[in-house]
């Protein structure tokens, strides 16, 4: 069998398809995963021997180049033009593709497939994109919701109008390109009859709707083999488990000074520090002894190793951290992290940061709260709920599907 795994995104839109592929190509598949060309995501395929067809342009870049919400209809067609241009071809002779990432790729995607008439999965990393009358959805940059809408209904209907009006046109164009009719839903359409979810059921509970059957596999995660580098080996044995600080692909534009409220923040607790320096370039504020920067890193294995975990709430390092026990402090920056920050909270397992920039004394207080003993307990107990077999459970789903 030859399986097609496509993404548009950042690591965490990346990662989880290594797990699916790694578990995949155990049980005998083929696989390929299109993505975006940052150096990153192909060594991290590289590592796992899965091979990157790249798509589009660097994710980091678009990330990090501030672009602004009258855009995104441009950058819509950017990347649909970018799937039908390299998907097409890496979809050929495939028995099924799995389309998940930013919406109007994985409605690129799921075109190709359409096109091939090949067999797609829809799949999303967090519930806040699946209509359902338990949550509210996400509002795109730029146009928020009308304040005085609080029927969750009606706010799902406008979702959708409002991803007609961004997406719509670049995908009914390109579409017509490849000969294919117009689609007059383009949310309904990328979701489909049956989108997977795949998020752990205790840290993301999917409440059952009527209208859409959803399969919860569990989070796509890969065990983590690699050691951790000799130099913070030696900074996690000279002292006490330090509080790491990491915002992943967050490049934290809002918060020009967090390295140093951090660092300060977590010092004021008595604890020794661990910057990750992400999309955001962190770095240390001086030459103290007590404070170390890492760059690519085995997070499940640091993860276990310290005191707390700062960061900015995706969906794979909520999961991480939670699944080693670890007490969060979430600094939700966009899109569904201030849900993720709310379930840490919900949860026990961490705080919950009021906002997307921290000061010293909001940090401060978050800390002291996640590094009491209660919610050390409250995380290990939590830990030990995780599953662990979402990407085995995926892996065989897909077998089923098409055997």
């Amino acid at each position: 069998m030859r399986v097609l795994l496509s993404t548009y995104g950042s690591r965490g839109d990346v990662e989880p398809l290594v797990a699916l592929a790694v578990r995949l190509r155990a049980f005998g598949a083929e696989v390929r995963v299109c993505a975006p060309p940052d150096e990153d995501f192909a060594q991290r395929l590289a590592g796992a021997g899965v091979p990157l067809v790249p798509v589009g342009q660097s994710a980091r870049a678009l990330t990090t180049g501030a672009p602004q919400p009258s855009s995104l209809p441009q950058r819509a067609a950017e990347l649909i033009a970018g799937q039908f241009d390299s998907v097409i071809a890496a979809a050929e002779g495939c028995d099924v593709l799995v389309a998940t990432g930013m919406m109007p790729a994985a409605a690129g995607a799921r075109s190709v497939a359409e096109k091939l008439g090949i067999r797609s999965v829809s799949v999303t990393f967090q519930q806040l994109t699946l209509p359902s009358p338990h949550h509210p959805p996400l509002a795109y940059p730029g146009r928020p919701f009308p304040p005085e809408v609080t029927d969750k209904r009606v706010l799902w209907d406008l979702d959708a109008q409002s991803i007609n009006a961004l997406f719509g046109e670049a995908l009914n164009t390109n579409r017509a390109s490849i000969g294919l009719p117009p689609v007059d839903n383009v949310r309904d359409y990328v979701i489909g009859d049956q989108p997977w979810l795949a998020t752990d059921p205790a840290l993301d509970p999917w409440q059952e709707t009527p209208d859409l059957d959803v399969v919860q596999t569990g989070a796509w995660v890969l065990p983590d083999v690699r050691p951790l580098p000799a130099e913070l080996e030696a900074f996690l044995e000279a002292g006490a488990p330090p509080v790491f600080v990491g915002f992943g692909s967050m490049p934290m534009r809002a918060s020009t000074d967090v390295a140093q409220v951090a660092i300060e923040a977590v010092r004021a607790q008595g604890c020794r520090v661990l910057v990750g320096r992400g999309w955001a370039d962190l770095d240390l504020i001086d030459d103290a002894e007590d404070c170390f920067v890492v760059g690519e890193v085995n997070q499940q294995a640091l993860f276990g190793r310290v005191a707390a975990v700062v960061h900015h709430g995706g969906a794979g390092t909520t999961t991480t951290a939670a699944r080693a026990g670890a007490p969060q402090v979430v600094v939700p920056q966009a899109a569904d992290q201030p849900y993720w920050a709310g379930r840490v909270a919900d949860l026990g397992i961490g705080v919950a940061h009021e906002g997307p920039t921290p000061t010293f004394e909001s940090l401060s207080a978050a800390l002291e709260t996640a590094l009491t003993p209660k919610t050390r307990a409250r995380a290990t107990a939590v830990a030990g709920t995780i599953r662990t077999d979402g990407a085995t459970v995926a892996a065989k789903l897909l077998l089923d599907a098409v055997s």
